[in-house]
């Protein structure tokens, strides 16, 4: 029994814009003309009547037989690359397909399980399988691209010893037709099979460092401080870079609305609104001392942790019993 699935190819495939025509062609091929094919074959120069030969090999063409399409059958798409997502992978193309060098035995496993959570989420048939090895049926490609339909057959193989990854594209379908396929074709649909299964892993990192992240900081001790001027400040025992992707999500649970940001400089424009008393009982904390106003929030890198002061519309920090008042709020509010 035959498996069929459609892959969406918006992550990982750059869409051309043309002014000319939509079709699949218009893609492929040049805009100009093919008259070039017309050109009528060299021949032999042949000597007037008592002229003398002359020897000059300047301008000879040389004879050889060249290899490659032409005219509406040239590609003028750019090639595709193997998306460089996971650190320290290297990867070798050749006419068959696509080899990753994983750094470690880990990051090996770990893209093999991808290679099964991406089968699994698309339904992907299976024609044989092994511990080190998967044999896929058809694989049908949505792409804007092409004219007719495409279908592919897959090898996925690791290499335990080597800490190899290798995608072969095995088998060709065009309108459900078998078919050879061209070195070309062979070359663009491993790859963006490659680049599937790397975009995975990198969707499937970024969402446990995410997870990660969010955990560390439900146990971020908040305290008072100074800074260099002997002012009162917030000090969160945190790394800067995760502060930075926790708090907007932290200040809309406590009443504010983020209007604008910046991360060089360090400043989040806020606009706040107290919550009603049910929401501090839930929360366990006293309202925090401020007035429904805009605020400006600015962060500060401290290495292992992060300063945080609040100045108002008028760019006037904030008292030190205001900022009292707002450090319980935020330690309880990343607790949650």
């Amino acid at each position: 029994m035959n498996y069929k699935y459609r892959l969406a190819l918006a992550a990982v495939v750059a869409t051309s814009i043309t002014a000319c025509s939509s079709g699949a062609d218009s893609r492929r091929q040049a805009a100009q003309d093919f008259n070039y094919l017309n050109t009528p074959s060299l021949e032999s120069w042949t000597l007037p009547a008592g002229a003398q030969p002359f020897s000059n090999t300047d301008y000879t063409i040389p004879q050889r037989v060249y290899q490659g399409e032409v005219g509406t059958k040239v590609d003028i798409r750019p090639p595709l690359q193997v998306l460089e997502l996971i650190p320290g992978v290297t990867f070798a193309i050749d006419q068959q397909g696509v080899t990753l060098f994983m750094p470690s035995s880990n990051e090996l496993m770990k893209i093999w399980r991808v290679t099964q959570q991406l089968i699994t989420d698309n339904k992907v048939g299976i024609v044989k399988q092994s511990a080190d090895r998967i044999d896929t049926d058809w694989v049908s490609w949505t792409n804007d691209d092409e004219d007719t339909k495409i279908s592919s057959r897959y090898t996925i193989e690791k290499s335990p010893n080597i800490n190899s990854y290798r995608i072969t594209l095995t088998d060709w379908r065009e309108d459900g037709k078998v078919k050879p396929v061209s070195v070309d074709n062979k070359r663009r649909y491993s790859i963006l099979m490659t680049n599937l299964v790397m975009a995975k892993y990198d969707n499937m990192a970024r969402e446990q460092a995410r997870i990660a992240a969010a955990e560390q900081l439900k146990n971020v001790p908040i305290m008072m401080g100074t800074d260099r001027s002997g002012l009162p400040i917030i000090i969160a025992r945190a790394p800067y870079d995760d502060m930075w992707e926790r708090l907007p999500i932290m200040l809309q649970k406590l009443g504010f609305t983020v209007e604008d940001r910046n991360r060089s400089q360090g400043l989040i424009d806020v606009k706040y609104r107290q919550p009603d008393d049910a929401f501090w009982t839930k929360l366990g904390t006293k309202p925090m001392n401020l007035t429904n106003d805009k605020y400006r929030i600015l962060v500060g890198d401290l290495g292992n942790r992060t300063s945080l002061n609040i100045t108002d519309n008028e760019g006037k920090p904030v008292t030190e019993s205001v900022l009292d008042s707002i450090a319980p709020v935020f330690s309880a509010a990343f607790a949650k």
